[in-house]
């Protein structure tokens, strides 16, 4: 379980490290950083929905990674239209952060009995507004509450990979003795 955890821990600590990145270079109106970082933040999508194949199979990747891109999409389109000063924008890129929660959520609950809709939907709504209130912090440029809402995403980050490690301990008991 310890590996496990860690594992996932570095790939969410990976997502939010790319989705920051891509946020600072958005900001900055820096092209060709942003192109990197989103390439880096798909990747790393990728890489937390192959997370799952070993226990669920290839199908269960591919469709929770169709999720993980809607989630990064709607933090992007948050970024956007924060950039450009768009607040009805802003508010629909809320709502489709809010409702791509919840999709998470019903599936994760659905392929795992130990992660509870409720719960799952808590933590992945904490998430996404730790993206929202750095993306208004670097656009704001209050570096210092960017810096304690890192910490803040980076701790919330690691409960949902142990709470993940945690429920594929017990859902596969045999492949974690």
């Amino acid at each position: 379980t310890i590996q496990t955890a860690e594992s996932l821990r570095e790939l969410w600590l990976g997502h939010i490290f790319w989705v920051r990145n891509v946020s600072i270079a958005v900001i900055d109106k820096n092209d060709l950083a942003a192109k990197v970082a989103e390439q880096q933040a798909v990747a790393n999508a990728k890489a937390i929905a192959a997370s799952i194949e070993p226990f669920y199979g290839a199908p269960a990747k591919e469709s929770f990674f169709k999720l993980l891109a809607g989630h990064y999409g709607a933090v992007n389109a948050y970024l956007i239209a924060t950039v450009a000063g768009e607040p009805v924008a802003q508010g629909r890129a809320t709502q489709t952060i809010t409702s791509n929660a919840e999709e998470i959520a019903v599936f994760l609950s659905k392929a795992n009995p130990y992660l509870p809709k409720d719960a799952v939907n808590a933590l992945l709504l904490a998430h996404g507004s730790h993206h929202n209130q750095q993306i208004q912090q670097l656009k704001g440029r209050q570096y210092e509450a960017e810096a304690q809402t890192w910490e803040e995403m980076k701790n919330h980050v690691y409960q949902i990979a142990n709470a993940t490690a945690d429920a594929l301990a017990k859902q596969f008991a045999k492949k974690f003795s």
